[in-house]
This record gives C-alpha cells, sequence and structure tokens, in this order.
C-alpha cells in the first residue's frame, strides 16, 4: 500500500494506482469467467483516465448516470448506458442525438408514461433499457409491467435493448447473497416476457452492484454494472465486501489536535462527503488504524476516536477511508494517483459536476 507519509499537501484525494489495478483486473477476471461482460459504472470515479484502464482491462462499455456524464465519457467509449429511467428536457434530448452520431446509446426508463415523453423527441438511434425493481424500491416496473412497457416503446417506434436492475438493497450487512438471488429472479422473469413480447432470441440482461458482485450467478445476467469495486470505501469494509487491502483510494490528512482519546483532522464533509448508513460504525475509518472511528464531522474537521494503543502526534499524517467514495471523488477537482512510492501528475476529476 502507498506510504502515509507521501508529501502531499493535506487534505488530498490520494489513489494508490497499483490497488486500484488490481481490482479492476481481479473483478474483470472473476466476472469473465462468469460469463457475463462488465460494463462499469464510471459515476464512482467520474475520470477518464480510470475509464481507459477499465475499457483496457476488457470492460464492454460504460455505465454514467446522467446524460452529462455521456457526453464527457463519450471521448473514451462507444458504447454507454445511462442507467436510471429519464425524463429528458429538449436540451438533453439534443445532447443524446448529438451523442448517438457517434456512439450506441441507451437510456432506462420504467413506465409507460416514460416511453410516451421519450417519444416526443427522442432520437431513434438511441435504445432503451428497462428497468425492473427487485427488491431495493427506488425506481424500476415491476417484471409483470415489462412487456407493456415495451409494447408502448414499439408503438412509438423506439428500440428496446434489455432489461435492467440495481440491488441496491445489497448494501446492508449479509444481503449481497440474497439480493443477488432476488436480482436474477426478478430478470430472468423479465427478460423471458420481454423475449416473449419483443419475438427475439436474445435480450440483454443488465445487474450488478459492487456488494452483490461476488454472489453474481451466470445464466441470467449478461452483463453487470459495478462502480465503487475500482476504490472500495469504508462501507464495503464494514460490509466485508473486501479487505482493507483493496482500498485504492484514501484521503490523506493531518493531525491538528490532539486530546485523550481523540485527534483532530484538517479534512471534513466537504473532503470525505458527510455519508453514513445505518450500519455504519463511524463517518469514516483510519486504513492503518482499524480501530479508530470518525465520530464527529464538521466541514472541515473531522473528530477520530482512537483507543490507548493508537498513538497520534500534532502533525502525523494519515490516510482516512471515506464511508463513500463516490461522494468523496465528486467533491474534488483531481485525485492524486501515487505508485511505487511516487507520485504522478494528477489525474483530472473530468465529470465532477455533471449532475444532469
Amino acid at each position: 500500500m502507498t506510504s502515509p507519509t507521501v508529501s502531499v499537501p493535506t487534505p488530498a484525494t490520494v489513489v494508490d494506482v497499483e490497488v486500484l489495478e488490481r481490482n479492476i483486473r481481479s473483478v474483470h477476471e472473476h466476472l469473465a469467467g462468469l460469463g457475463v461482460r462488465v460494463r462499469p459504472h464510471v459515476k464512482t470515479h467520474k475520470s477518464l483516465e480510470i475509464a481507459r484502464r477499465q475499457l483496457a482491462a476488457g470492460a464492454a462499455g460504460l455505465t454514467v448516470a446522467t446524460v452529462g456524464e455521456a457526453e464527457v465519457f463519450a471521448e473514451v467509449c462507444s458504447d454507454l448506458f445511462i442507467a436510471y429511467p429519464l425524463w429528458p428536457d429538449d436540451s438533453q434530448l439534443a445532447s443524446l442525438a448529438r451523442l448517438s452520431e457517434g456512439a450506441r446509446v441507451a437510456v432506462g426508463t420504467d413506465s409507460e408514461e416514460a416511453v410516451h415523453h421519450l417519444a416526443k423527441g427522442l432520437d431513434r438511434r438511441v435504445e432503451l433499457m428497462i428497468e425492473v425493481d427487485s427488491g431495493h424500491h427506488r425506481s424500476g416496473c415491476s417484471p409483470e409491467q415489462v412487456a407493456r412497457v415495451a409494447r408502448a416503446a414499439g408503438d412509438h417506434g423506439l428500440t428496446v435493448r434489455g432489461v435492467f436492475t440495481f440491488p441496491g438493497h445489497s448494501y446492508a450487512p449479509g444481503e449481497g447473497g440474497r439480493a443477488a438471488r432476488e436480482e436474477a429472479d426478478a430478470l430472468r422473469q423479465a427478460a423471458e416476457l420481454l423475449r416473449a413480447e419483443l419475438h427475439l432470441d436474445r435480450v440483454e440482461v443488465s445487474g450488478g452492484s459492487t456488494p452483490s458482485t461476488p454472489h453474481t450467478r451466470p445464466g441470467v445476467i449478461t452483463e453487470t454494472r459495478p462502480g465503487v469495486y475500482v476504490f472500495n470505501d469504508a462501507q464495503q469494509w464494514e460490509l466485508g465486501t473486501v479487505p482493507s487491502d483493496q482500498i485504492a483510494l484514501t484521503v490523506h490528512a493531518r493531525v491538528v489536535s490532539v486530546r485523550p482519546g481523540s485527534v483532530v483532522l484538517d479534512s471534513g464533509s466537504k473532503v470525505l462527503g458527510a455519508d453514513r448508513a445505518a450500519y455504519a460504525t463511524g463517518f469514516g475509518r483510519l486504513l492503518d488504524h482499524p480501530e479508530a472511528r470518525i465520530v464527529q464531522l464538521s466541514e472541515h474537521h473531522a473528530v477520530v476516536a482512537v483507543p490507548p494503543t493508537i498513538q497520534l502526534h500534532h502533525g502525523d499524517r494519515v490516510r482516512v477511508v471515506p464511508n463513500h467514495v463516490c461522494n468523496a471523488v465528486n467533491l474534488v477537482d483531481q485525485l492524486i494517483p501515487v505508485a511505487g512510492g511516487r507520485q504522478l501528475p494528477p489525474w483530472p476529476v473530468d465529470a465532477r459536476g455533471r449532475n444532469r
């Protein structure tokens, strides 16, 4: 792992390139062995440099969260999927039309109403993926409704590529396996109904999340869309999805105040993000001191509870593991890559702020 003494101004968001590369390679090889393509979700890193590395490792395309992200990542990839139900305005419809001139583009939808709206202005080269709710209960129709949505799309001359889901309920202790099973069941039913409705031999069946990836079942899903796996974070560490040696991104911070049982760091919510899941034991962890926890977070400072076995002093540098790495990345303009103990030229967060 990167030495915590790498000389960067604090706070700094640092990527251990060797761990990053290992994470990409291991996940892609695992899924390839199951016969499942990887379409990584680049909202995690928002970085063209990292996307290039994922594509070089065999990614079949990229998943993005917004039309704006698609515009950025079209520079390096010609197969993009915006994996949310869209209700685009005129400017977004125009952007999708421009993107489809040079790339294969798909967008999410989950209702007949949304299809009717899309049909008013969507470039017919843009394909649809129908979202199914597999247990997360955020968006997505029931599997039984897929045929109706597909029929509406066909009536408007829109092309349906397949079905997808996000098993977001895998982000809970011990739920990765169950979420993967429910994902497979929902997608299997949805895909069968879609094949029957469209008279197709094959449709795209897209799923996946980082915590459900180890439980991916072959034979149903054709592609999977993990995102956090490139870096991992304190959530994945606490869920037991990964050990600490698979954490590639940390925030280097400095101890600025010391009291009995606690220290204060110069990195707060404006660098780490403020997410704290219900199961989380703190607002973040220290990579080199697993027993410590961030127990209080303000905009520019973090209070860390430390047991007596950990001795930290004024000016010491530590590596903080953010709870939710996607939010932490979106808070900075650049990432500081380090390899072999050497600091490399920074990587821009190219799609930062592209939230629509």
